[in-house]
């Protein structure tokens, strides 16, 4: 998708290793995957909620034409 080799990796690697030192990059790295974390747990909450409203949405026009009488 990104097409990144593993040269780039550890060019990115070694940068972030000098701009952060050692003692702050797992600290950084503890929190940005929190931070992933906590936005796959939001998209997933959103998608079953669109799922919900949208199943509720389907589910009352089928009730409304079973109750209007036939002539």
């Amino acid at each position: 998708m990104f097409n990144v080799g593993p040269g780039e990796i550890a060019i990115v690697g070694i940068l972030a290793l000098v701009l952060f030192g050692p003692k702050k990059l797992p600290e950084l790295g503890k929190a940005l995957g929190q931070g992933l974390g906590n936005f796959k747990k939001s998209l997933t909450d959103a998608q079953s909620e669109l799922k919900t409203a949208l199943e509720a949405e389907e589910k009352q026009p089928a009730q409304e034409e079973s109750a209007k009488p036939q002539a």
